[in-house]
Formats: structure tokens, C-alpha cells, sequence
């Protein structure tokens, strides 16, 4: 992963991309939590806020992939099929946690 590059794109210095980096980190977690509960207790509703933020905030930051899975858990939320979720779920935390590990080398 390229933070100078993805930092450019968005007219940033590189430190200032990390800073963002680790609050969208601190957020993502929250609303993966968020997300979990959510599928666990049935709420559709709760669930597409949640995917429909970490949707939001990845794609502002350049991580696609992050993003289209997020988008994927919101569609599936907002019809209501939230049994379809849980494995896409996990590929966010996966995914998320690969960013923690490469920021914090």
C-alpha cells in the first residue's frame, strides 16, 4: 500500500493522510462493532448506518476494496437479508486489520 501515492491523490502530506489513516482505523472499528451487533440483533437499519459509514470514510481515503464491501453489506442491509452478511463482515475486519498492521510497522 502506498500512502505517499494515496495521500497525493487527495492533495495531502503524507503525515496528514496518517493521521486520517488512524482515525478512520478508530472509527472503523467502532462501526464494525456496531455492525456486528447489529447483524446479531436483527436490525437491517443499524446495519446499513454502519456499512453506509465505513462505506463513506474508506472510499474518501482511496480504499476500494474497504469500501465496495461495506457497499455490499449496506445493499444486502437495505433488503432486509442481513443473514447474507456476516462472512462480508469479516472480510471487513480482515481487511481492516491488514490496514492496522501496515500503518503501525
Amino acid at each position: 500500500m502506498n500512502f505517499k501515492e494515496l495521500a497525493e491523490n487527495l492533495g495531502l502530506e503524507e503525515e496528514e493522510y496518517l493521521e486520517l489513516i488512524e482515525l478512520f482505523i478508530e472509527t472503523g472499528m467502532s462501526d464494525l462493532n456496531n455492525l456486528r451487533s447489529a447483524i446479531e440483533g436483527g436490525s437491517a437499519e443499524k446495519a446499513v448506518r454502519a456499512a453506509h459509514s465505513l462505506k463513506g470514510a474508506a472510499i474518501n481515503l482511496g480504499f476500494i476494496e474497504l469500501s465496495e464491501i461495506a457497499k455490499e453489506i449496506e445493499e444486502k442491509a437495505r433488503n432486509d437479508r442481513l443473514e447474507t452478511t456476516a462472512e462480508a463482515a469479516q472480510a471487513l475486519q480482515e481487511k481492516l486489520d491488514i490496514l492496522v498492521d501496515f500503518v503501525r510497522r
